[in-house]
């Protein structure tokens, strides 16, 4: 993980397969996403929501989320590292950016920090830490100019980010859904209504959506041997492993490592991987 702030595309950041973001999943570093053009929508701490053109989304280190980009969509991101010296908000935030001078001003410092990342000029490390101080600036006036306040939340979205915050705690331990609804004093039908409710997923398709994000991104950009993949995400067994993938991508895991494989070796700087998973995950082989 780099010690610095770093700059990239909403699709250099999905690293050429859209299953990256579209899976509920969290991230080392802090994101803040700045939307130019096209729409989104984001399922942040299992509460969706939508994202507009000039819209600033910022996503704590470790925040379970997915991102689903719309058609046209174009947006830049910058990561800046969990543990750093910049100060960047401890709760999800999104800013919708009116006025054009701070429109301007956001692009010009995410344009300053990708010039200094290709350029690669002596003290490059400084200077990105020098813009990044100026981003989270602009961030801190951006949310005292909007008003932004801390969000209302209903009883149903504080059990739904609950939800979402033990998964992303306890998902390597092969825990079905039930055992969670009663962690939290819920029976599975009423966290799978609010889910669904909040999110527009299920509770067991946020927890598969997890596990999948988790397997995936061992399998196609990893090289640990499958049986320890899925010890590692509590799956009792290799075979219900490969079952598990297979329904969910339509390949086993050994095709799926082999195609992701493949695609870097004919386009390493991002082609398209391996197929994303189907919409609607089903729940199968009795683990969720």
């Amino acid at each position: 993980m780099s010690a610095s702030p770093r700059v990239m595309t909403i699709a250099q950041w999905a690293g050429g397969a859209p299953w990256a973001l579209e899976l509920q999943h969290s991230e080392e570093d802090h994101a803040l996403v700045w939307q130019t053009r096209g729409q989104a929508r984001c399922v942040i701490e299992a509460v969706r929501r939508g994202v507009s053109v000039h819209t600033a989304l910022v996503i704590p280190a470790g925040t379970p989320f997915s991102l689903e980009l719309g058609k046209q969509n174009f947006g830049l991101v910058c990561l800046i590292p969990r543990n750093g010296p910049l100060g960047m908000p401890d709760r999800p935030t999104i800013l919708r950016i009116r006025e054009v001078q701070a429109q301007a001003e956001v692009t010009g410092i995410l344009d300053a920090l990708q010039r200094e990342q290709n350029m690669a000029r002596p003290f490059m490390d400084e200077a990105l830490s020098a813009h990044g101080a100026l981003l989270t600036v602009w961030l801190r006036r951006a949310m005292i100019e909007s008003g932004q306040t801390e969000e209302r939340s209903s009883a149903a979205m504080r059990l739904a980010a609950a939800y979402s915050a033990l998964i992303e705690r306890d998902y390597m331990t092969g825990k079905p859904m039930a055992d969670y609804a009663k962690s939290l004093g819920v029976t599975p039908t009423h966290l799978t209504r609010v889910c669904r409710d909040c999110s527009g997923r299920t509770a067991a398709a946020l927890l598969t959506e997890r596990c999948l994000h988790a397997a995936r991104m061992a399998l196609e950009r990893g090289d640990r041997p499958i049986t320890q993949i899925a010890a590692t995400l509590g799956f009792s067994s290799g075979a219900y492993f490969s079952r598990f993938i297979l329904h969910h991508t339509g390949r086993s895991p050994s095709a799926l490592r082999k195609a992701a494989a493949t695609a870097r070796s004919i386009a390493p700087t991002g082609a398209k991987s391996a197929s994303a998973p189907p919409r609607g995950l089903a729940v199968s082989g009795g683990r969720l």
